[in-house]
């Protein structure tokens, strides 16, 4: 069996941002699983990941003399699965827009070298690719549905023991081991119900699914879960969501409107944060785009808030539609937010920014790392000093 390395095309990774400054494009989560969790349940094995170099110390590659290296941004299905792993050493399945998804090769290889030594494989059946950062919400839905499927082959749910919460279509809700459920509304009609381990659904909360919830994360007492929301390990989330994706250990505790968005880790909304998933004019949602530095046509109706990791709003915090937040932000004050917030900075729109202190950055995320009795290690913050030198010129300030 070859060792498997999930790679990182570049073009994408630059999609992706801010996410992908913090992790390799396979560490997104989209569903149950982040992408990497998924073709390990595939393989039955752990994979390992070729990213950026600044990110290797904490995301390896693992090389051998047989590698199948497979795109980073490719979520796995039944077909593609088999035609994978019919790939013989020294070839590449292209699609046919010419997207490399994978590549066995017998010593070390990169999406920059290409396919142009390699006997290239045609792959024409349809696939799923996470190539912007609104696909992680517009196709979280189905890929819950994807993840509850293949959970459901391998493992027994426990019941719902609570007498006072109602459940709809029992058959399509799973319930790890540990989770406690209280008083609560589960509608399982129209997609799958996750629950993970050690989960807590406060009293009073109504989830809607598809829907899905880590390990040891909360629901608040009469939470509003709209279709396909996924929440991350770890996170404890209030108010009224809808169709967004929260990587893990960040919160949104308190009343509040989240819709068609994505959190990254250890971000903090404040109470009654808000966010505009849908312009007044009914017009395409235009999103800031890192690989050309403006604003890009998403194509969507409704698109939301995008936050990078490490990053916050102070209470009653009011952002547009479309907005991007990048990594270590402290944004608060009156009115609603830029359109885009670069990467370690303070402030507001109508207060105006400052530049985020580095050291006092790192500070404040070894405290928020340590609040969940996690270590803040060297590797994490030499991450955040390159994001920090990688994103100056953003910033302008």
């Amino acid at each position: 069996m070859p060792d498997i390395i999930l790679f990182d095309d570049p073009v994408i990774r630059l999609q992706l941002l801010p996410f992908t400054y913090t992790r390799p494009v396979a560490a997104i989560r989209c569903g149950i699983h982040t992408i990497s969790e998924k073709w390990d349940a595939c393989f039955a094995r752990s994979s390992s990941f070729q990213t950026a170099p600044y990110l290797t110390s904490k995301f390896p590659a693992r090389i051998t003399d047989d590698n199948l290296f497979i795109n980073g941004a490719l979520c796995p299905d039944a077909t593609l699965l088999t035609e994978i792993l019919k790939l013989p050493l020294n070839s590449a399945l292209v699609s046919d827009q010419k997207e490399m998804l994978a590549v066995r090769s017998a010593t070390s290889w990169s999406a920059e070298i290409g396919t142009g030594s390699f006997d290239v494989r045609p792959y024409a059946e349809k696939f799923t690719m996470i190539r912007n950062v609104w696909d992680i919400f517009l196709l979280n839905g189905a890929q819950i549905a994807a993840d509850f499927a293949r959970i459901k082959e391998q493992q027994k749910s426990e019941p719902v023991s609570d007498p006072f919460t109602h459940v709809y279509n029992a058959e399509n809700v799973f319930i790890e081991k540990g989770a406690v459920i209280k008083a609560s509304v589960l509608n399982a009609e129209h997609g799958p119900i996750y629950i993970g381990r050690n989960a807590l659904i406060q009293e009073g909360s109504m989830i809607q699914g598809p829907f899905a919830i880590g390990e040891s994360s909360v629901l608040a007492q009469g939470t509003k879960i709209r279709p396909n929301t996924s929440i991350g390990p770890f996170c404890k989330l209030g108010g009224e969501v809808s169709n967004c994706v929260v990587f893990g250990y960040s919160n949104k505790g308190h009343d509040g409107y989240l819709g068609n968005s994505v959190l990254g880790e250890w971000c903090n909304l404040g109470a009654n944060t808000n966010n505009s998933n849908l312009k007044n004019d009914h017009t395409n949602v235009k999103l800031h785009s890192y690989a050309s530095g403006s604003l890009a046509d998403t194509g969507l109706t409704f698109c939301g808030l995008m936050m990078g990791d490490y990053s916050k709003a102070g209470i009653s915090t009011m952002f547009n539609t479309g907005t991007v937040v990048g990594v270590s932000v402290n944004v608060f004050g009156a009115g609603f937010q830029a359109k885009h917030t670069p990467s370690f900075t303070w402030g507001g729109k109508a207060e105006g920014f400052a530049e985020y202190r580095l050291e006092k950055a790192l500070s404040v995320a070894s405290d928020t790392v340590s609040r969940r009795n996690m270590a803040f290690s060297k590797t994490e913050e030499n991450i955040l000093r390159s994001v920090f030198e990688q994103t100056k010129e953003q910033r302008g300030i």
